[in-house]
């Protein structure tokens, strides 16, 4: 098994209802390393940035202001199969068919409002992970 990085981002619906500490929590007894984590606001222009491979699909607008309305919580995590493991961990995107225990069953509110984003690939998060932290700031 190789160690993989992999981003967590905690979105707004989830900050805003003060479960970020919650998550990561939940993310640090699954037995992840945390090598980088910082809060902030995204304009809509880093939100378009960040979503771009979505950019044709109808919900992108709903997306960029959703991402956009208030601080999201971003961080870095490393361990064997990282990617595979956080997708376990925080579920399918519908918090309603999301597995009893996954983050996104337990903290998010609906399809568009699922608490948490998650890299999709090994290649992705490496992507997602340098596009908020610099090499120096991992490590």
């Amino acid at each position: 098994m190789a160690i993989e990085r992999t981003l967590c981002m905690i979105k707004p619906d989830a900050v805003g209802s003060r479960k970020q500490g919650a998550i990561l929590q939940h993310i640090l007894d699954d037995g992840f390393e945390l090598l980088a984590m910082r809060q902030l606001r995204l304009s809509k222009r880093i939100v378009e940035a960040f979503y771009a491979v979505h950019t044709a699909q109808p919900f992108f607008g709903d997306l960029v202001e959703f991402m956009s309305s208030g601080p999201v919580v971003v961080a870095a995590l490393q361990r064997e199969s990282a990617v595979a493991r956080y997708r376990a961990l925080i579920g399918t995107t519908n918090p309603l068919k999301a597995a009893p225990g996954s983050l996104r069953q337990l903290y998010g509110e609906s399809i568009d409002r699922n608490a948490v984003h998650g890299s999709d690939s090994v290649e992705n998060g490496l992507v997602e992970v340098s596009f908020f932290f610099a090499g120096v700031e991992l490590g």
